[in-house]
């Protein structure tokens, strides 16, 4: 056979090249060609969508050939056209995201809990309203389908008239929808400046105000979109003569495709129908167009003729600007360069021959090195990579940032494209937002009926030489856009044109704005250090009464207090009492037949010998202390009630045992606490009272007392008066006052808040310097006495510790916003830090839990050490804009293609090459830390995203 033999010789010649083919990365990998093959078929040849991942891909090939074989055998006319519509509108849907969230809500709605009915029954409600729109719009496109079909049948002329006038209708609709989707973006095609676009767009409330006119717009283009314009031009293809006789395979494929694309691409749908319809008014009937391809035909080589076109427009762009940039960057200009860009204007044909070459097989155009030597790269999916989306990133302590906004984003990015303001949504799209320091890469994956899935990459903010030069201009493309001034042109030009950035729209979102302040002045003055001081043991006491307040065992108590007039017993670390009696008998505040006889012998035991065992409930309230420094001593203490004989049992005993003390000097005991017996005069206070493991007496008495001449009584006793923590509240203010004149429970916070004070700071009363406050507030305390006894108490030392950055907050806040005026303000300043506020260090996992729990403000204190100079930064939560612009798609793919062939198939890993330095035109080192690792390095990427568009 001839053909045969020529093929066979064809082959010859072409094996021979395959080396050459692989070595220039021209020859596709066999799982990349079957993913691409697959990808080209289901979107030219059955009407679909290219998918989020590969299953979807395999899936929906499968599904969609599968019913273009269906309908070829399918004997009815009207049957074939009422199949061709419904799973073409059924096979646009996001069918399996739908599924999910069906079965996600009857799952819940079988096993969730009667607290979570509300929200179940919201969630659903939206979902069966979802459900029933998509119902009744199939509902009505196979009624119209059916009813124009049938009559078709009836008059030749009247059919053809009727697709006639429809036709002129999809013109004018074809019009309306692109000025109204040209309207919503800051550029006209991307050039002229939009005269009805806000010009001076720097605050989300200004531009809300002057963006409601686009929106009101955006809204009507899309239920033109949505609702009017699949209708029309399923009318056109119902009534179209190709489905009237008996249907050929032709048929069955091209009329499949036509009927899916109208659901799956509305837009690039309608084009195609214009453009078949226009051709059929001017030509002739006899020409071959009209004469040997039926519509659905015509329809296919025009999608394929509109996609092919639109890829060589790109990838001419993107080799002119490449040549450009190498010509008159003076960065970019060498010596090789020059000669590159010389050759490939003197070989230009063979340059155009290899962008319709890699245009025909829609394949990225690859420069070599970024170079302006070009080359075909082997053709491959959309997404470019071979790894499941969103499954690889090189996390940072940054990410956070990006798992924040992501959720908000894609919120502000719904709205966006659902009005147009983002262009023409196809995938392989790709959008950069800018805000700060952030920079956001968005790509779109899939695309259907009323639905969009996106992947959003965050770069890093750690910004490089080149990643800064390249945001530089990623900035000064967006300024000149978004922030020019009133008096400007009305129709100004793109001064940016030849950038492969295009900016589109910016985007409100609430996200976190970040702020650094140098706080020189602040720190470092002598002033603010000593009434740094003051304020700490204020905060100290407001944290723990607080602490105190909101136990949970404090709101099981209340009740049950109220109930009880019994005054408890408590030990207490003496403050003001005499000192240290010679013999135990002698204290007045010991009963000694309370005491259990013990030997000598026993003293250095576990637990001292108990002689009776008899149970006692309820009739001792104790407080187990900590250690205290009774050298070698064992003391037990109870509270017998009237009807009690004997001991009370081991387990109702205050024990505190220290060992291996030196001696004690006769002259030096007065300094040293012991243990009295003191009752609350208020049955309410234990309910406010410290935990037991807090108490300690580690401070020598005497320094004590020194220190407690510093505690604040009136700041102590406003607090307390200030409690919202009782049910009763006609009772509330009495109790409170009887709480407040309890000198027993304040001696307790004296005693715990000096203590805290003097682990933080040690004994010395001097004033802290700038180093100190920022070693404290870093968690590193300095050594003193009472040291270990703070740090062995966890839940103490983070409460400390928030006093302490408290403190540091109030005292930045006194020296830039004004001295606090009264008690009233102070605590409406810390109620703030508590709720609003989370101060700490940015590397504390709470610091990333609180930007997940969306604090409104975050404050971190550190220190530069290139300036030598204390920082202080803030993080805002705020609605704020981000600026989108639209890439050059073709320009990414080529940069992407060189990456893989340079680091992949000529090894060059090399972190400082050529190809990854900084390209104001092209974004370079912006491309290449988007691409997939280990290639790329994007700190967060997202899972697929479906956004709805309606």
């Amino acid at each position: 056979i001839p053909a045969l033999q020529q093929m066979n010789q064809i082959l010859h010649i072409l094996f021979i090249f395959l080396p050459f083919l692989w070595a220039v990365g021209t020859l596709p990998p066999p799982d990349a060609l079957l993913l691409w093959a697959m990808e080209q078929v289901l979107e030219f040849g059955l009407g679909g969508s290219s998918m989020s991942t590969h299953l979807r891909l395999l899936v929906m090939f499968i599904v969609s050939a599968g019913t273009a074989i269906t309908s070829y055998f399918i004997p009815s006319t009207v049957g074939v056209v009422l199949f061709m519509t419904g799973l073409g509108f059924l096979q646009s849907l996001n069918l399996s995201d739908m599924g999910f969230v069906f079965k996600h809500s009857v799952t819940r709605h079988r096993i969730g809990a009667k607290s979570k009915a509300l929200s179940s029954c919201s969630e659903k409600q939206f979902t069966w309203k979802e459900y029933l729109f998509y119902i009744i719009i199939l509902v009505l496109a196979l009624l119209e389908t059916s009813l124009l079909h049938h009559f078709a049948g009836f008059s030749q002329i009247s059919k053809s008239s009727s697709q006639v006038i429809f036709g002129y209708i999809l013109m004018i609709l074809l019009i309306i929808l692109w000025i109204l989707r040209e309207i919503q973006s800051v550029y006209i095609v991307g050039i002229f400046r939009n005269p009805f676009y806000p010009k001076d767009v720097q605050t989300v409330t200004g531009f809300l105000e002057k963006q409601t006119r686009l929106m009101k717009i955006g809204i009507a283009r899309r239920i033109l979109l949505t609702l009017v314009s699949p209708f029309a031009m399923i009318a056109f293809l119902s009534l179209d003569s190709s489905l009237q006789g008996l249907h050929s395979v032709s048929v069955s494929i091209g009329f499949t495709r036509a009927f899916r694309m109208v659901w799956q691409n509305t837009e690039n749908a309608l084009l195609e129908i214009v453009i078949v319809s226009a051709v059929h008014l001017i030509s002739s009937t006899d020409l071959w167009w009209n004469r040997s391809l039926d519509t659905g035909i015509r329809l296919l080589l025009v999608g394929i003729i509109r996609d092919r076109l639109i890829q060589f427009i790109s990838k001419l762009q993107f080799a002119v600007t490449l040549l450009l940039a190498s010509w008159t960057e003076k960065k970019q200009r060498r010596k090789t360069t020059t000669t590159l860009c010389i050759l490939n204007i003197v070989f230009s044909p063979f340059v155009l021959v290899f962008i319709v070459f890699s245009t025909l097989l829609s394949s990225p155009l690859l420069p070599l090195f970024t170079l302006p030597v070009f080359l075909v790269g082997f053709p491959r999916p959309i997404q470019s990579w071979p790894g499941a989306v969103g499954t690889a990133a090189c996390v940072c302590a940054d990410t956070v940032y990006y798992y924040q906004m992501v959720p908000r984003l894609t919120a502000a990015l719904q709205t966006a494209m659902a009005a147009g303001s983002l262009g023409l949504l196809s995938p392989g799209s790709h959008y950069l937002g800018r805000f700060q320091d952030r920079l956001i890469w968005i790509m779109i994956l899939e695309r259907g009926y009323t639905y969009c899935c996106i992947n959003i990459k965050g770069l890093e903010l750690q910004e490089t030489s080149c990643h800064t030069a390249e945001a530089r201009r990623v900035d000064e493309v967006f300024e000149s856009a978004f922030e020019q001034e009133e008096y400007t042109k009305v129709c100004s030009l793109n001064e940016h044109f030849g950038n492969v950035l295009t900016p589109c729209t910016v985007l409100p979102v609430k996200l976190y704005s970040d702020a650094r302040n140098v706080l020189s002045g602040i720190i470092d003055s002598h002033e603010n250090l000593m009434e740094f001081k003051g304020d700490l043991i204020k905060v100290l006491v407001w944290i723990l009464i607080q602490y105190c307040s909101k136990r949970p065992s404090m709101q099981e108590n209340v009740h049950k207090t109220e109930n009880k007039g019994k005054v408890p017993l408590i030990i207490l670390p003496a403050l003001n009492t005499s000192p240290h009696p010679k013999s135990l008998e002698d204290s007045d505040s010991l009963n000694s037949e309370t005491f259990d006889d013990w030997s000598d012998d026993d003293i250095f035991d576990d637990e001292p010998t108990i002689k009776k065992e008899k149970e006692e409930k309820d009739q001792l309230k104790y407080f187990p202390g900590t250690n205290l420094p009774i050298p070698g001593s064992v003391v037990e203490s109870q509270r017998v009630g009237d009807d009690s004989t004997g001991t009370v049992p081991e387990n109702n005993l205050y024990k505190a045992v220290l060992l291996g003390y030196p001696a004690i000097d006769k002259g030096k005991q007065e300094d040293m606490a012991y243990i009295p017996l003191m009752e609350f005069s208020c049955s309410h206070s234990h309910l406010l009272s410290l935990p037991k493991e807090w108490w300690s007496t580690c401070i020598p008495n005497s320094k004590m007392k020194e220190m407690s001449s510093l505690f604040p009584e009136d700041w102590y006793q406003f607090v307390l008066r200030q409690l919202e923590c009782f049910h009763s509240e006609e009772k509330a203010s009495h109790v409170l006052e009887e709480i407040a004149k309890d000198k027993v429970l304040k001696d307790f916070y004296v005693h715990t808040v000096m203590t805290c004070y003097f682990s933080l700071f040690g004994v010395d009363n001097m004033t802290p310097s700038p180093g100190l406050i920022l070693s404290v507030y870093s968690g590193v305390l300095p050594w003193s006495v009472a040291l270990d006894w703070l740090t062995e108490k966890p839940e103490l030392f983070q409460l400390a510790l928030k006093a302490f950055r408290y403190t540091l907050k109030l005292m930045i806040d006194k020296a830039s916003l004004g001295p606090i005026e009264d008690f009233k303000e102070l605590t409406n300043c810390l109620e703030e830090y508590e709720s609003d506020w989370y101060i700490g260090l940015v590397s504390d996992e709470k610091w990333k839990e609180a930007i997940l729990q969306e604090k409104p403000c975050l404050f971190s204190l550190g220190y530069d050490p290139s300036m030598g100079v204390y920082t202080g930064r803030v993080l805002t939560l705020r609605e704020l804009l981000i600026q989108v612009g639209k890439l050059n798609a073709e320009a990414v793919r080529g940069q992407w293609a060189n990456l893989s062939w340079e680091l992949l198939y000529a090894t060059n890993d090399d972190e400082e090459r050529y190809s990854i330095q900084a390209h104001p035109l092209l974004l370079r080192n912006l491309t290449v830390q988007a691409a997939d690792p280990p290639l790329g390095y994007p700190i967060y990427s997202s899972k697929p995203l479906h956004i709805h568009l309606y």
